[in-house]
């Protein structure tokens, strides 16, 4: 497994040496755009902030001021009712209006459509009406919710012609990139910080990626992944894929209104990392209102979890300011830890919007996050589920939530990848022969 330090950005922009290249360097040529009738399309882009507009491509980014760019939907093209959403296969391309692309797509056609668990004991818990746990903790193929986002990279990818997948990822979006990579023949390339979980190196490595640990923070990988994004004419996924690829995330949002009967929660408890869930869940909800899908009633409050050790968004929120200031991450949540999360201030803005809050809860409440959730619902799930709870459980005692509340927590990651966090709170088992007396020893100790 290679190792490289991040190249600095002020090298990049002064002239000083540059780390050698990892290949042959190449430019990035203008993409190879599917054609045929039904070719997959992706749709054309336009700046969040100043409504530049920019034809489809590998941009994330508006040349003009900096922005974000988003795709823009046809608003007059043709929408499907519920009964013809629920008659289509059990995946997110059921919500395929409402997807970045025209035509087929090829690649990653059985992710999502994960289950939506009611937790009765968690509701409890919570002192809350009802509840239920949105499990991406099964999703297919790698276990995370990242399924979702890496189907819509990956068939952008191959709209543009790119020949290769990758990734700067704190662990979740590694396996998912090279789990869909593997399964469409593509060569993939991960970044990831050099002190990641060992889970989630091995749930990655078996695929056959090209594993490239990073000396620093996510921060420190992300920024070099922004730099060679074109030097290499790669797709990555969530650099110069990003406007593509975050769409996916919309479709947790119209799966739980689907499996709730199309109606709305009244709230949904979400982890935040770069923030992208939170803002994407709000226009799933917003989108398939506007479409007359969901039944009347306010769109759902949105809450953030983080952890304290990294919790730049939660803070915030909490401060009702308007600028995040970047941190450096301390928690066991490292699939959250992103100090100057590229969506931040947008997730803020987009909780305070729909009347929510955040929390950014401890590594001790983490892992005991991560008890609650398995005990209560049989669903064992990492860390930044362990965050979604805990920060749960943290609103609902300050009065957050209420008590005829009806809430969702986002659960996007399976519990296998960090067995390391909850490890040492579990109790040593008993060793004993094969005796009936020894068990009944072991009973009467209860």
């Amino acid at each position: 497994m290679t190792t490289i330090a991040p190249r600095p950005a002020a090298a990049a922009e002064s002239g000083g040496h540059p780390a050698p290249p990892l290949d042959p360097p190449r430019t990035l040529s203008t993409p190879r755009l599917a054609s045929g009738a039904g070719a997959l399309r992706a749709l054309a882009l336009a700046c969040r902030e100043c409504d530049a507009a920019f034809e489809a491509g590998p941009i994330a980014i508006c040349e003009n001021c900096l922005a974000p760019v988003e795709p823009v939907y046809d608003p007059d093209r043709s929408l499907p009712d519920r009964d013809a959403i629920a008659s289509r296969p059990t995946s997110l391309w059921r919500y395929r209006e409402w997807l970045p692309f025209t035509g087929t797509p090829t690649l990653s056609l059985d992710s999502g459509w994960t289950p939506l668990v009611e937790a009765p004991a968690l509701a409890r818990a919570l002192g809350v009406e009802r509840a239920w746990v949105k499990n991406d903790s099964v999703s297919h193929p790698s276990l995370s919710f990242k399924d979702r986002v890496v189907a819509m990279a990956i068939n952008a990818a191959r709209a543009f012609g790119l020949d290769t997948l990758a990734c700067a990822s704190t662990g979740n979006l590694a396996n998912a990139v090279a789990a869909h990579a593997a399964r469409a023949g593509v060569p993939a390339w991960i970044f990831i910080p050099h002190d990641l979980e060992l889970g989630k190196v091995i749930g990655t490595l078996v695929f056959g990626a090209r594993v490239v640990r990073v000396r620093g923070t996510y921060d420190d990988v992300n920024r070099l992944c922004a730099q060679i994004a074109d030097r290499f004419g790669w797709g990555i996924a969530n650099v110069n894929l990003r406007s593509y690829y975050g769409e996916g995330s919309k479709t947790v949002a119209f799966e739980i209104v689907e499996q709730l009967g199309w109606r709305f929660p009244t709230a949904v408890v979400a982890p935040m990392a770069g923030g992208s869930l939170v803002t994407k869940l709000r226009k799933g909800f917003a989108e398939f209102r506007g479409a007359g899908l969901a039944a009347g009633g306010p769109l759902p409050r949105l809450y953030g979890a983080q952890a304290a050790g990294c919790g730049p968004i939660a803070r915030l929120v909490q401060s009702r300011g308007d600028r995040l200031v970047p941190e450096v991450p301390n928690t066991i949540a490292r699939s959250l830890a992103i100090g100057n999360p590229a969506d931040g201030s947008l997730a803020a803005r987009t909780i305070h919007e729909t009347g929510g809050w955040a929390a950014a809860v401890s590594d001790e409440a983490i892992v005991r996050g991560i008890r609650v959730l398995a005990e209560t619902t049989g669903i064992f799930t990492e860390t930044a589920g362990g965050t979604t709870v805990a920060a749960a459980l943290e609103l609902a005692r300050s009065g957050r939530l209420a008590p005829s509340d009806e809430v969702v927590l986002c659960i996007t990651g399976h519990g296998l990848k960090t067995v390391e966090a909850v490890a040492p709170t579990l109790t040593d088992t008993p060793t004993i022969g094969p005796r009936v007396r020894e068990v009944e020893a072991l009973v009467r100790e209860i």
